[in-house]
């Protein structure tokens, strides 16, 4: 017998001020797979993990959402957090005047509730995360993201993730802007988080992460829709010949 989804994604269409961008994209994650979304500019890649998070400027026209057999299409982005989907952003916003200590206290109460036992090792938890990730410690008395460089707010965002300990990462672009040393300590805390338990959508444009995140499945996301499916090595061949063959491939299909 399989193992019951963990996440699903059932024929989803979203559209973004009227246009459709997702065709229609299903997709289904089991405990402790690891999900690549690949696929060139334009084609709806950060799109589908925005509509998935439930961000209001994306409006999913068709299909359903489900996280642990539940059905999470109509509810808000805040509650679908704290059922453990996580997102972490391709371009993480400042918020001047929220230090990340408070910042990250409030999400982790948010998401396991105040009276949580894990509420009294917060600080701890929060020591062993830094050291994780190789971020200075002082960097919990700093606003969020105010003045970070980009590979600083990289590591905050897989920071926030670890803390969370979500059921379902998306992760949007994560490795853009790092250069190699930041890429491995990432990809560290990636693998730390994405258990056996976890399941994990990774939209990347480039294999050099998956060198660290070993992908279970990898998706080529075209016009919309999922084109092709396979596994590891699909995004090898995405790296020696890029997505003309693929798509000669459709156009004599």
């Amino acid at each position: 017998m399989s193992t019951p989804p963990l996440f699903e994604v059932r024929d989803l269409k979203v559209s973004v001020a009227g246009k459709e961008i997702v065709t229609g994209v299903s997709l289904t994650v089991r405990p402790g797979e690891k999900h690549a979304l690949m696929g060139p500019n334009g084609s709806g890649k950060s799109t589908l993990a925005n509509a998935l998070m439930g961000h209001p400027g994306y409006a999913v026209t068709g299909g359903r959402i489900f996280l642990k057999g539940n059905d999470i299409t109509e509810i808000p982005p805040d509650e679908r957090a704290r059922r453990g989907l996580f997102l972490g952003f391709q371009y993480p916003v400042a918020i001047p005047g929220v230090t990340v200590m408070n910042f990250l206290r409030s999400a982790v109460r948010a998401r396991l509730g105040a009276d949580n036992p894990e509420m009294r090792n917060f600080r701890r938890n929060l020591k062993e995360k830094f050291e994780l990730l190789s971020m200075d410690q002082a960097f919990a008395t700093r606003y969020v993201n105010d003045g970070f460089s980009g590979g600083e707010k990289k590591r905050l965002e897989i920071l926030q993730m670890s803390l969370l300990s979500p059921v379902m990462a998306l992760l949007d672009e994560t490795d853009s802007g790092l250069d190699i040393d930041a890429l491995k300590i990432v990809a560290r805390g990636i693998n730390a988080v994405c258990g056996p338990d976890a399941g994990l959508l990774l939209v990347t444009h480039y294999q050099r992460l998956l060198d660290y995140v070993k992908p279970d499945f990898v998706h080529i996301l075209m016009s919309g829709r999922i084109v092709k499916s396979g596994g590891p090595d699909l995004a090898l061949q995405l790296e020696e010949g890029g997505y003309d063959p693929i798509l000669a491939g459709l156009t004599r299909g």
